[in-house]
Formats: C-alpha cells, structure tokens, sequence
C-alpha cells in the first residue's frame, strides 16, 4: 500500500471487518465525506462514499454508506473536481 494512503477498518452489523482505502475527504455544510475504496494500491476496486456521524466526544468514528441516489451525485461531482479527473466510478 502506497504511504500517502489511509486505511480504516470498519465493523459490520455482524461484527466482521472490512478494509477501506481512503481516496480523499472533504467537508461540506458542517458534514464529512470520505471516498474510500476496498482496492489496494492500483488493484480495481468498487469506490464507495461514507458519511463521517461521529460527535466530537466519540472514542471511535461512526461512518454510514451514503446511499441516496442525488446525495451520490452531488458529492461525485466533488470528489471528482478534488482528484482532478480520476478515473473512478462510484457504486450506487
């Protein structure tokens, strides 16, 4: 794995755990985005959105999937301005 990337590790429902790449952040109306990716490096991978719903005085971050489709493709929008043009698909 490339250094300049983040790993975060999530935990399902069912308390399995699951890889993530981050790809890039951003923070829009007081709210944080992380695209993240389950791909290694330059391996092909499904591309993902998740929405940060930690509070400040949490011990461990809480993310959800966005899954609205309209919310998905405002931040798309963003996440491709912020990696100028990257090939990456997000999954729906």
């Amino acid at each position: 794995m490339n250094s300049d990337e983040r790993k975060i590790t999530l935990t399902t429902d069912t308390d399995e755990t699951v890889d993530f790449y981050v790809l890039e952040e951003t923070r829009i109306s007081g709210m944080n985005y992380l695209l993240v990716t389950d791909a290694e490096d330059d391996e092909e991978g499904e591309c993902y959105i998740l929405k940060d719903l930690s509070k400040s005085d949490d011990d461990q971050a809480l993310y959800e999937f966005v899954e609205d489709d309209n919310e998905i493709d405002y931040l798309f929008k963003i996440f491709s301005e912020l990696l100028d043009g990257a090939d990456v698909e997000i999954e729906k």
